[in-house]
């Protein structure tokens, strides 16, 4: 029987031996462990653990590591899925919450219903990192994902967080919407036209950088307009 103990005290061990930079970390990871050659599924609890019991960012950082790499493999997904959708409860900062977007995004497009419906239920989470997540993971970075989601579904998870409360949750906001133009923007930019005045200053900043200026200056403009 594996030794969770033994196995997190020398992820620690590499952890507190290397600088704290997240590059650093990374290549430490790569140099592997005494159990990197476990199969994933001796592997996998073995992280969940860690994940779980860790007491530092860094150490679920080794443990999204791992995911980060396992993932690639399409049999793994269910698994993964399982297992990740216990991660988000722990989360508390914006890294790791975007860390496991980079997982949940690649989990959407092999089960859309499944993962769509916990994004929505995360939408009306109290939890800011919840609601982050509901809209970050929708499409990541377009670039990486091969499938999308029809885009009324996408919009309708960052309609109700665009006068969110939250610093974070707005810079998500913002960050999907850049997204969802990049891939829909016969439909995105409508939808920014129609909910300018509902939208941060926070997410509208970050959701027009990849826009034209033509387009840029025509939603700033419509920003000015007092509302009588």
């Amino acid at each position: 029987m594996m030794n969770y103990n033994t196995h997190h005290k020398e992820v620690i061990d590499r952890i507190n031996s290397t600088e704290r930079v997240i590059p650093a970390q990374r290549a430490a990871y790569k140099q592997g462990f005494s159990f990197s050659s476990l199969p994933f599924d001796d592997q996998l609890p073995l992280w969940d653990y860690i994940w779980n019991h860790g007491s530092t960012y860094r150490e679920q950082l080794h443990a999204f590591f791992y995911l980060e790499q396992a993932v690639n493999k399409k049999d793994h997904h269910l698994k993964i899925w399982q297992t990740a959708i216990q991660w988000q409860s722990l989360v508390s900062d914006w890294g790791l919450c975007d860390a496991l977007a980079k997982v949940f995004t690649k989990l959407l497009e092999t089960f859309p219903e499944e993962v769509y419906a916990q994004l929505t239920e995360w939408n009306k989470s109290e939890d800011l990192w919840m609601r982050r997540q509901s809209v970050v993971s929708l499409l990541y970075y377009s670039r990486t994902k091969k499938n999308y989601l029809p885009v009324h579904q996408i919009l309708a998870l960052i309609e109700p967080l665009l006068r969110d409360n939250e610093y974070y949750v707005q810079k998500g906001v913002g960050w999907a919407l850049r997204e969802v133009h990049t891939v829909y923007p016969e439909t995105a930019l409508p939808f920014m036209h129609e909910h300018i005045k509902n939208i941060s200053a926070i997410a509208f900043t970050i959701a027009i950088e990849k826009m034209t200026d033509a387009e840029k200056n025509v939603l700033k403009a419509k920003r000015k307009i007092k509302v009588t």
